[in-house]
C-alpha cells in the first residue's frame, strides 16, 4: 500500500483504504477499482490523497490492518517511553498515568478517522510523527495532572496527535529548517500550517471544537505575540494552552524548526515565559511533572564524573539517581556504581551531554 496524490491515480488503481468525506461518511470502500469518472468526482469533492494497492495481488485489507497495528504499537510505545522518561512521579502514580494515557491513545486509534489522520502525519515525515507522539504524551500527562475531566483529556490528546497535521500540505522542505532565520516566503508557509490543518478538519463532525482550536491556535501566546489570530489570555482555551506549552518544549529539545536546547535550558526558558507567553499555572505544573534530567541522559558531575541518569526522585528534579560510567581521568567504574543524589549531598550535576 502507498499513499499518492489524487492527480497521480491511474485508471484501474485499487483503493487500499476506506475513503471518508469531511463529515465522516464512507465515499468509497477499500478494494474499489478506481475509474476515470471516480477520480474526477473525487477531485471535485476536494480529495487530495488516497491509499492504493501497490500490487493487484496484494490483500488490501491485510495490508491496512498491519499498518494500523504497527502505528498503534508505535504510539503506545512512544507514549509510554516519553512519560516514563520525563516524569519523576512516584512509582504507583507513574504506573497509573501511563495506564490511563495508554487507554486514551488506544481508544482514539480504534477510530479509523483518527487513524487515517495519524497515518498522514507519519507518511509525511518520521520526525513530524515522532514530534506529534511526544507532544501527545506530554500533553496527556499535563492534562491528567491538571485534573481535567476524562473527555477533556481525550480532546487534548487527539488535538496534540493532530496539531501539526497541516504540515502534510506544506510543500517546502522543513527538515533542519531554522524558522527564525529562513526566507520570508518559507516562514509564511510554515506559519500557515495551522490554517491548512484547521481547514482540513473544519467540516469533519468527528472533530470537536476544542480539537479544531488546538490545531489552529497552538502557536498563540498569552501575551498576544503568537499566530495566526493574535489572541491572548483567557481567549485561548486551557486545552490549547497545554498543547502549546508541550509543543514548544518538545520543539526546543529536539530542534524542530529551531536549534536544539538542553532539557534544563528549555525548562529555564519556559519558566522565564511563565505568565508572559505561557499560562503561569500550567508552567508550574509542567515543572512539577517533567524531569530536568530525563532518564537516559548523560551528565557530568561537579567532580568530573561521567554518568547516566537511571531514576528520578519525586519533588527533587535536579537530584536524580545516576549510574557512574567513568571518573574525571576517564577510568571506568564498575557495573553497579549508582548514586542517589538526594543522599549524596556533596555530589551534584554540573552539566548534561544530551546531543
Amino acid at each position: 500500500m502507498r499513499r499518492i496524490s489524487i492527480v497521480s491515480v491511474k485508471d484501474g488503481d485499487i483503493l487500499a483504504r476506506d475513503l471518508f468525506s469531511s463529515s465522516g461518511v464512507v465515499l468509497m470502500s477499500e478494494g474499489t477499482r478506481l475509474k476515470k469518472e471516480y477520480i474526477v468526482r473525487l477531485l471535485e469533492l476536494g480529495v487530495k490523497q488516497v491509499c492504493i494497492v501497490d500490487d493487484e495481488t496484494e490483500d488490501a485489507s491485510l495490508s491496512c490492518s498491519l499498518v494500523e497495528e504497527e502505528i498503534k504499537e508505535q504510539c503506545g510505545e512512544m507514549v509510554r517511553n516519553t512519560i516514563e522518561k520525563y516524569t519523576y512521579a512516584a512509582h504507583d502514580e507513574l504506573k497509573e498515568i501511563v495506564k490511563v494515557a495508554d487507554e486514551i491513545i488506544e481508544e482514539l486509534l480504534s477510530d479509523p478517522k483518527v487513524m487515517y489522520s495519524v497515518s498522514c502525519v507519519r507518511e509525511k515525515s518520521n520526525a513530524l510523527y515522532q514530534h506529534s507522539m511526544n507532544v501527545a504524551a506530554l500533553s496527556t500527562l499535563i492534562a491528567l495532572r491538571a485534573k481535567l475531566p476524562r473527555n477533556k483529556v481525550k480532546e487534548v490528546t487527539v488535538g496534540a496527535l493532530l496539531h501539526d497535521i497541516g504540515y502534510t500540505t506544506v510543500t517546502s522542505d522543513i527538515s533542519n529548517l531554522d524558522f527564525e532565520n529562513c526566507e520570508e516566503k518559507i516562514r509564511k508557509e510554515v506559519m500557515y500550517h495551522v490554517v491548512y490543518g484547521y481547514t482540513d478538519v473544519e467540516k469533519k463532525d468527528w472533530v470537536s471544537g476544542t480539537v479544531r482550536d488546538i490545531i489552529l491556535c497552538h502557536h498563540e501566546r498569552m501575551d498576544g505575540s503568537g499566530y495566526p489570530l493574535h489572541i491572548k489570555g483567557k481567549q485561548i482555551r486551557q486545552e490549547v494552552r497545554i498543547v502549546a506549552l508541550c509543543d514548544q518544549f518538545d520543539s526546543m529539545i529536539y530542534g524542530n524548526l529551531m536549534p536544539r536546547y538542553k532539557v534544563r535550558d528549555a525548562m529555564d526558558y519556559l519558566m522565564s515565559q511563565a505568565g508572559v507567553k505561557f499560562d503561569f499555572s500550567l508552567v508550574q505544573l509542567f515543572m512539577e511533572s517533567v524531569a530536568a534530567y530525563p532518564i537516559g541522559i548523560t551528565v557530568i558531575t561537579n567532580e568530573g564524573d561521567t554518568a547516566v541518569v537511571v531514576g528520578q526522585n519525586y519533588k527533587f528534579p535536579t537530584r536524580p539517581v545516576i549510574r557512574l560510567l567513568k571518573n574525571a581521568k576517564g577510568e571506568a567504574y564498575g557495573e553497579n556504581e549508582e548514586r542517589d543524589l538526594t543522599k549524596c549531598l556533596t555530589l551534584a550535576i554540573a552539566d548534561s551531554v544530551e546531543y
